[in-house]
């Protein structure tokens, strides 16, 4: 089964959250997205950490994500 209407398909959650901190930087990241990872002492291994475990917020950032992606 193939994934071709998946645009998350074979893209990594480093990957996708490195582009979104080189995209909008870390502040406005933390605007759009407000949690603490990403609000005070950013970093993309604890932001990886905390996504990791927390669906809710995964699921804003491959929305974030997706919508960079498409514009």
């Amino acid at each position: 089964m193939t994934q071709v209407n998946n645009p998350l398909h074979g893209i990594t959650l480093e990957k996708l959250l490195t582009e979104l901190v080189e995209h909008y930087g870390w502040e406005e990241l933390g605007y759009r997205i407000d949690i603490r990872c990403f609000n005070q002492d950013p970093s993309i291994k604890s932001s990886l950490k905390f996504l990791r475990k927390t669906e809710w917020a995964r699921t804003k950032v491959e929305a974030l994500y997706i919508d960079m992606v498409q514009k």
